[in-house]
């Protein structure tokens, strides 16, 4: 039996207002998200230990673009580490570009030189995505990226002296040296990086390391 007529104006099945939305389905523009402050002495610290390690930067213009999209205190790194240019030079925020140089040269070089010593040394590490305003994976709803906030840089291969480069790609059969290497940085990558997701992760990291430097209560990090 049919209820009774609609009053005018009034749909059967109204939409949700934004505001009940669960956060895993509003877009960016319905989280009323803020860019995160960075204070200065944090991020004196921060830039005197990047100068120190020798990675070259450059310091830019706060970042708004809007929907909690922006960096407080961007930065620019044309060198991940002396010698070892980054391409193309990444906009982050200096905890995450601190974090790259440190993996970098306590994990990712060792291991390069243990596993493919006759590629000889790497000279450019090739990035996929550094800042850029959207959500996780590029959905039109969810959490924000922390791509969107500058802490994550996704690296997509190796660039060496000799030879050719080695890109990230799915190697959990890989039973070369390039895989072992992969899977050796992966691994190191969670002593440095809060969050490291590898072409094992998902299909939407197939081709790439996603790096981060999320904070999370109690120290959690997230690797895969």
């Amino acid at each position: 039996m049919q209820g009774p007529p609609l009053p005018p104006g009034k749909l059967e099945n109204p939409q949700m207002p934004p505001e009940d939305k669960r956060p895993g389905e509003q877009t960016l523009e319905e989280q009323h998200l803020t860019i995160e402050p960075e204070s200065d002495a944090d991020h004196a610290k921060c830039t005197a230990a990047l100068k120190a390690l020798g990675v070259v930067f450059k310091e830019a213009q706060r970042i708004d673009d809007g929907n909690g999209c922006g960096i407080d205190k961007p930065i620019i790194v044309s060198e991940a580490l002396p010698g070892i240019t980054l391409k193309p030079e990444a906009t982050i925020r200096c905890p995450a570009a601190l974090a790259l140089a440190r993996w970098m040269k306590e994990s990712v070089i060792p291991a390069a030189s243990a596993a493919l010593p006759e590629q000889g040394r790497i000279t450019a590490v090739n990035q996929a995505t550094a800042y850029m305003c959207r959500l996780r994976n590029g959905a039109d709803t969810g959490k924000i990226s922390e791509h969107a906030r500058g802490n994550a840089i996704d690296i997509a291969s190796f660039h060496f002296e000799k030879g050719e480069d080695v890109a990230v790609r799915s190697r959990r059969e890989d039973s070369t040296l390039s895989g072992a290497f992969q899977r050796t940085v992966s691994a190191a990558g969670c002593l440095y990086f809060t969050t490291v997701l590898d072409p094992e992760s998902d299909s939407a990291h197939e081709t790439h390391f996603h790096l981060d430097v999320m904070e999370r209560k109690g120290g959690y990090r997230y690797c895969h």
